[in-house]
């Protein structure tokens, strides 16, 4: 459960928001969403030292409940406040409430149904190869899981709502912090929600770092143009090989890949952000 919830959300901010830039460039407009993404980052780390002892206990997952609950809350009421400035969808919006609902329904249906299947086929093929449980969760169960944002994501995009990618993509990332972390650790009881050490030295400071890069985007009011939506994906690409490299090789083989990784991509990467926020940050005085 908790190696899901990171990789998913790794997923969502790297693949979903790199390849809905790659469509068409993001640019950040809803003061709700400026808002949300310093609570996610917050609640990230929050999560990470919760996890940090390795073991997530009931009463952190009640912590995490608490605040989902304060969090529905505060969006209903401000959604309310400021809704009135909202430009009307287009398209479906106009459709009789029954055919809304049927279609969202069975949009609905179909990427469950679709992202099951595509979890099952590929989780069988890691199982085979020797892929460990934890690994499995990282990538292949987090990427079909987040298959549901990518398509809401692109559709969005497409249809010229760059805003609700963006929201899709922090608000299911709260809700798997919120939700579903919170809840499996309460619905263990005593005993407590097992983290691996992996995900406490590697993942959770994946996921943490990758909210952050993303934070003078949103924050700023910035655009995710197509090579940073490039720079998003790749990244990944970069975390998959990782993955299966240490889970794959002998030890100490993987070790060349993972040199050039620290002393040549991560380097770039800063510096790329970096550069980006200095860009933005001239856009907005000019």
């Amino acid at each position: 459960a908790v190696s899901n919830v990171v990789g998913s959300n790794i997923f969502n901010l790297l693949v979903v928001l790199g390849a809905s830039a790659l469509v068409m460039p993001l640019r950040v407009q809803s003061r709700l969403i400026r808002r949300d993404v310093p609570l996610l980052l917050a609640i990230s780390m929050a999560a990470w030292g919760m996890a940090s002892s390795g073991t997530l206990t009931w009463v952190a997952g009640l912590a995490l409940l608490t605040v989902l609950l304060i969090n529905l809350i505060w969006e209903v009421r401000t959604a309310r406040e400021e809704g009135a400035g909202d430009e009307p969808l287009e398209d479906d919006a106009a459709a009789p409430l029954p055919v809304a609902l049927g279609k969202g329904f069975l949009g609905l249906v179909l990427l469950v149904v679709g992202s099951q299947v595509l979890v099952n086929g590929a989780t069988g093929a890691a199982l085979a190869l020797g892929v460990s449980q934890t690994v499995i969760g990282l990538t292949i169960v987090s990427a079909g899981t987040g298959m549901p944002e990518l398509v809401t994501s692109l559709v969005s995009v497409y249809r010229g709502r760059t805003d609700l990618a963006i929201g899709n993509v922090v608000g299911s990332n709260l809700m798997n912090l919120l939700l579903i972390l919170g809840g499996c650790a309460l619905a263990t009881g005593g005993s407590g929600l097992a983290v691996d050490p992996v995900l406490i030295s590697r993942d959770f400071p994946l996921m943490v770092a990758a909210t952050l890069a993303c934070l003078p985007i949103f924050w700023s009011g910035g655009v995710i143009n197509r090579l940073e939506g490039a720079v998003l994906v790749v990244l990944y690409a970069l975390y998959l090989v990782e993955q299966v490299l240490s889970n794959t090789m002998p030890l100490g083989d993987e070790d060349p890949f993972r040199l050039v990784v620290l002393v040549v991509v991560l380097p770039a990467v800063l510096v790329f952000i970096a550069w980006s926020t200095l860009s933005w940050q001239r856009s907005r005085r000019a």
